[in-house]
């Protein structure tokens, strides 16, 4: 029987912990980053030695990994970038992600042996670009999210490398992600990876002549969102986004919890595997749909993807979904039948109804029959922080995630 080459999931992995539950819930790959040069200094992110071990770890469960070094480089930088890039020739990471020319030139130079991931800051538009970068020995482009699937398509078409685009998350309002506006308002400069986010923050207009006379520039009363944009999803356009020729699928959010990236990786997974079933009929499962909304997002567009996105794609009002499951605990190991070691994230109670988070199909419910300490005393409840065995009806597996229900008031 003939191999099916399906496109790749690729997952965020902020730290070693998310490195882990991006695997379990069915990435195929994982972008991450060393502590500096990469556009999410204010993640976790990873140590040298910690590098190492994700990789090894990464790699002998057949997954990739691709190491972020993407800042627009300042002169003080720069002796720095040198020391990682020569850091991962020991490391053997599947890529670099580069946006700066600079770092590129220096990566050529210092590790040839590792291919080139070209970053979405890089703000790749045209076909005659990626051949420009192909040319130079570039081995993916990771295309400027302005672009619709049509001109990706074309794009794909023209070129003889890989096309890595977003398909879930966070959209940034400046151009492919360059943004000064942090820079100006607290200090912290998005293209060096500490964006403090201001475009998530609200705003009112004042006319220079009528100081403290607030505007209103929208019909909310409770203030405007000028900059601020839906999140990305495209869970029911999954057989336009690998018509188009996107070869790798890329999930937003090293910073996000590993709720969310357990349940976005878990979506996609089952998406794109249902695709290569009956590629001409794919529909996106009303689970799958479900299963996104409950994971805190600014509501959901698609972007430009499928035409310029008119004025629903833009947050006037205020409908942040927050998410109507509380993560409680990550299964750490099972002990015996219907017994299992977890860490807990937010307190529990015997007793309790849970959800567990399964790498297939719908969320399987439970419950807490039993909570014992590591000395075997029982116990009412269990605090976070706390690694507790809870007895339940059936067998968890390492690395699931448990979840209740947020009771309103």
């Amino acid at each position: 029987m003939k191999k099916i080459n399906k496109v790749e999931l690729l997952a965020p992995a902020g730290n070693f912990e998310k490195l882990e539950i991006a695997i379990h819930y069915g990435a195929d790959a994982v972008y991450l980053a060393g502590k500096d040069f990469s556009l999410r200094n204010l993640s976790d992110n990873f140590t040298i030695d910690e590098l190492k071990r994700g990789v090894t770890f990464a790699h002998a469960l057949g997954v990739k990994v691709y190491a972020a070094c993407n800042v627009f480089a300042r002169n003080s930088d720069l002796n720095g970038i040198k020391e990682f890039l020569y850091n991962l020739a020991d490391i053997s990471p599947d890529a670099v992600i580069i946006a700066d020319p600079g770092v590129f030139l220096y990566a050529r130079d210092i590790i040839p042996q590792i291919p080139v991931h070209l970053s979405t800051q890089a703000n790749t538009t045209n076909a005659a670009t990626v051949l420009f970068w192909e040319k130079l020995g570039v081995k993916r482009v990771n295309v400027a999210r302005e672009l619709s699937l049509k001109e990706i398509k074309q794009i794909a078409g023209e070129s003889h490398i890989s096309i890595e685009a977003f398909v879930h998350g966070a959209i940034c309002i400046s151009y492919s992600g360059r943004c000064l506006l942090s820079s100006f308002m607290s200090g912290r400069d998005s293209n060096q990876g500490r964006c403090s986010h201001p475009c998530r923050w609200k705003y009112s207009l004042v006319e220079d002549l009528r100081p403290g006379e607030y505007l209103p520039i929208s019909e909310d009363t409770r203030g405007s969102y000028i900059f601020n944009s839906h999140d990305l999803c495209m869970i029911e356009h999954i057989d336009k986004i690998i018509d188009a020729g996107i070869t790798s699928l890329k999930i937003e959010g090293r910073m996000k919890g590993i709720n969310y990236l357990a349940s976005t990786v878990k979506v996609y997974r089952e998406a794109i595997d249902l695709y290569y079933e009956n590629p001409d009929n794919y529909s996106a499962k009303q689970d799958w749909i479900n299963e996104l909304a409950i994971i805190n997002n600014r509501g959901y567009c698609t972007g430009f993807y499928l035409d310029n996105p008119d004025h629903e794609s833009y947050d006037y009002a205020d409908t942040d979904t927050f998410s109507t499951k509380l993560f409680v605990a990550k299964v750490i190991e099972p002990k015996g039948e219907n017994h299992v070691l977890v860490d807990v994230r937010n307190k529990i109670f015997k007793g309790d109804i849970i959800e567990v988070l399964t790498k297939k199909g719908p969320g399987r419910d439970d419950k807490i029959y039993g909570i014992t300490d590591d000395k075997g005393l029982s116990l009412p409840f269990a605090q976070p922080g706390s690694r507790v065995t809870l007895e339940l009806a059936q067998t968890c597996f390492k690395n699931e995630l448990m979840r209740t229900s947020i009771k309103n008031g």
